[in-house]
């Protein structure tokens, strides 16, 4: 007959206190108590695990034996403990999410909101960083996943095409170019352009565009923010090119946004750790994203009238 889970603790007891007495009191029971359970375990086994002599228990070979396995038990036991703390603790992070500033401020709130629907208790740390910051936190494996326009991912991640969407004109509400519905690259000719920093790949591929078309634009203003270029748009300083995502939170009664008769398009990237544990959020937030995705552009809002 098996040894039971209690027969093994109080075996375990005996061994490592060396009396019934210790033993005892280490399992807040009575002498009486496990002299009976130790009677009924050597019974049960067929064969003797302690000497008694003077009042003290002394271990046989084969209770030294068994007492090899039983804390080989023990030592699985704690691992396993320790191991389901690791993982309780692991679930209650919060979804490390890491975004490039335009995605952040345009994409994720509405990506979260529809995540929220299903994980009303979940808990999201999001990040904006871009250029290289954004490519070594993904590459020192620091968050669970990130949204970038980068093709190429970084070292020890992954992956995945989004989606493919053209870049779109911001421009004041109440200039001229706003009654078009779609604007040419000579419409900018002559105009205040507000641009992206110099270093920006979408700033070097407009410049490219122009120079190729022979349009020459007035530029004062430049920023590095998507966002901070429609703010200074819808104050009137002039017009640009953003990307869709930007453009259309954007859009309002100061500012509306046109598409071009040429395309740039701006391309969506999901980033993955490849040695970073796959964070039990990490697929549901992904699948709200791409129904986010799938969702039809909303109309940008009409300009108020006064």
């Amino acid at each position: 007959m098996p040894m039971t889970h209690r027969q093994i603790d109080v075996f375990r007891a005996l061994m490592q206190a060396g009396g019934v007495s210790a033993a005892a009191q280490a399992l807040n029971s009575s002498q009486p108590t496990l002299s009976r359970e130790l009677a009924r375990m050597e019974q049960q086994l067929g064969y003797a695990l302690f000497e008694r002599t003077g009042g003290r228990l002394r271990a046989t070979a084969a209770a030294h034996s068994l007492f090899e396995v039983v804390q080989q038990h023990y030592q699985g036991l704690a691992a396993v403990q320790s191991r389901a703390l690791a993982l309780a603790q692991a679930e209650a992070q919060p979804l490390q999410v890491l975004a490039q500033p335009a995605l952040a401020h345009a994409l994720v709130p509405a990506v979260l909101k529809r995540f929220a629907l299903e994980h009303p208790e979940a808990h999201v740390d999001l990040t904006p960083a871009e250029g290289m910051s954004l490519v070594e936190a993904m590459a020192a494996q620091r968050f669970d996943v990130a949204l970038t326009e980068q093709v190429q991912p970084p070292p020890g991640c992954e992956s995945e095409p989004l989606s493919e969407t053209a870049e779109l004109a911001v421009l004041p509400a109440h200039h001229p170019l706003a009654q078009r519905a779609r604007l040419s690259l000579t419409d900018f000719g002559g105009q205040p352009f507000i641009s992206l920093a110099d270093d920006d790949p979408y700033r070097r591929q407009i410049d490219a565009a122009f120079a190729a078309a022979g349009v020459a634009r007035v530029l004062r203003l430049q920023t590095h923010s998507a966002v901070a270029v429609c703010a200074l748009v819808a104050a009137g300083l002039g017009l640009s090119i953003v990307n869709p995502f930007t453009a259309r939170a954007c859009a309002g009664p100061e500012l509306v946004a046109r598409p071009l008769d040429w395309t740039l398009p701006f391309r969506l990237t999901l980033l993955r750790p490849l040695q970073r544990p796959r964070h039990r959020l990490a697929a549901p937030f992904e699948a709200a994203l791409r129904a986010t995705l799938q969702e039809p552009p909303q109309a940008p809002r009409q300009r108020r009238r006064t």
